[in-house]
């Protein structure tokens, strides 16, 4: 097996949230196939007791302590600079110092990098073979906090968005390939990033199905959480995320009071971990539950009348509405929740695009619910298993590197617009 350098921001497990998930499973396929060594960031003390899990399936490892709150002010230096704040916050010498020193001794020609701030520490090895899975185009999500904000602080997703962006197009002109999580997002960003559109292409997230499965063992035996002639209404999602913040609030204040008009047992059930303030206030709204970190979300899921992914705010594949489809559950979405998901609305889901629609949406459903759940399960074994969608990944690796000093001119040796990752 041959050598391969993995940078992730964030320790790729437990995979319990979006950018984790795609992590994990992308560890596992390289780990069957290549003598990974894994340089990443633990932001959460937490996740210490993961460590050894994750080394596992490395070769060697680096795991580097990041404190937020010391990150981002550490972040602020780079507005001297004119800099993106995101390289600055997983700015580490540790880091560096143990890339070089594994590069050098390891002779590696391959580097997968996850996520654009990981760049930073492929770029002084221009001969090895590059891959760039940047997920999202993150520089447009913080375009849109920045409308969404109220001034100071959108002048600093602004500027966020600006310098995020030259660098993502610099990371991309010096990569053999760039890969995000969906269609729309690599569309995007050729658009954004024209220099190297016949580099970019896309895998998308799968699904665990016998894990988040209606039929299997567990689904059979997980208690119910919640009370007798309750109508859960279920979101799950990482709750200090501020998009999915902006999600629930909306919700809860917009669409849930003319729900609980017509179904005063309904229940908007918020399942995620760290709930920010502004989440946990939500609980003293009549009809809201806050429940904060739970062992499992599946019961949360399996129990639900309904799902929701009102996100008004989205980059990517919301891997909540995957897991809620895979477990049969009828979900009801925003357009931006829909985005890069293979599934048709008004067959496998449904889409709503304002708080009206929301709201008489769900209870049409609470009152008379349609065969959707059945729907979206097939959708998501026909089109969604982990092995398939990373499948393309391993000839992108397998290919010889693109020459670093022709990289922003020169045509690809993999032109990717047509590659889906299906």
């Amino acid at each position: 097996m041959d050598d391969l350098l993995l940078l992730v921001h964030r320790i790729p497990y437990p995979p319990n949230k979006g950018d984790k998930i795609r992590s994990w499973h992308l560890l596992q396929h390289l780990a069957k196939r290549y003598r990974v060594h894994l340089a990443t960031f633990v932001d959460d003390k937490d996740d210490w007791q993961y460590v050894p899990h994750v080394r596992k399936l490395c070769a060697s490892s680096h795991f580097a302590p990041l404190n937020p709150r010391i990150a981002r002010v550490r972040s602020l230096r780079a507005l001297l600079a004119n800099r993106a704040m995101s390289l600055d916050y997983y700015s580490d010498r540790g880091t560096r110092h143990w890339v070089r020193h594994t590069m050098g001794s390891k002779k590696i020609e391959r580097i997968v990098v996850f996520s654009s701030p990981m760049a930073q520490y492929a770029q002084p090895y221009p001969d090895a073979r590059r891959i760039v899975d940047l997920c999202d185009v993150d520089s447009e999500k913080w375009r849109q906090y920045a409308g969404q904000k109220p001034w100071p602080a959108s002048l600093l997703y602004a500027y966020e968005a600006s310098r995020l962006l030259c660098y993502e197009r610099k990371v991309a002109a010096c990569s053999d390939a760039t890969l995000f999580v969906s269609q729309p997002e690599a569309q995007l960003f050729r658009r954004l990033a024209p220099e190297s559109a016949d580099r970019i292409g896309f895998y998308s997230n799968g699904v665990d199905t016998a894990y988040f499965s209606p039929d299997g063992e567990f689904a059979q035996a997980a208690a119910n959480p919640y009370a007798p002639g309750e109508r859960a209404i279920v979101f799950c999602g990482a709750m200090d995320y501020w998009p999915n913040i902006d999600a629930v609030e909306w919700f809860a204040r917009e669409v849930l009071p003319a729900v609980l008009a017509r179904t005063p047992a309904a229940r908007f059930v918020v399942v995620g971990a760290r709930p920010a303030p502004a989440v946990r206030a939500l609980a003293a709204l009549p009809g809201v539950v806050v429940t904060g970190t739970v062992p499992d979300v599946r019961p949360y899921v399996a129990h639900a009348a309904l799902s929701v992914a009102p996100l008004r705010v989205a980059r990517g594949i919301q891997n909540k509405v995957l897991e809620a489809m895979s477990m049969a559950r009828t979900v009801i979405l925003s357009p931006q929740a829909l985005e890069g998901i293979d599934a048709v609305s008004g067959r496998d889901v449904i889409v709503a695009d304002d708080a009206a629609a929301f709201a008489a949406t769900v209870n049409a459903q609470l009152a008379a619910p349609g065969n959707f759940g059945a729907a979206a399960r097939a959708c998501i074994e026909a089109a969604y298993g982990w092995d398939a969608r990373l499948a393309a990944l391993d000839g992108l690796l397998e290919a010889p590197p693109m020459h670093a000093g022709a990289a922003a001119a020169a045509p690809a040796v993999n032109p990717l617009p047509e590659w889906t990752g299906a």
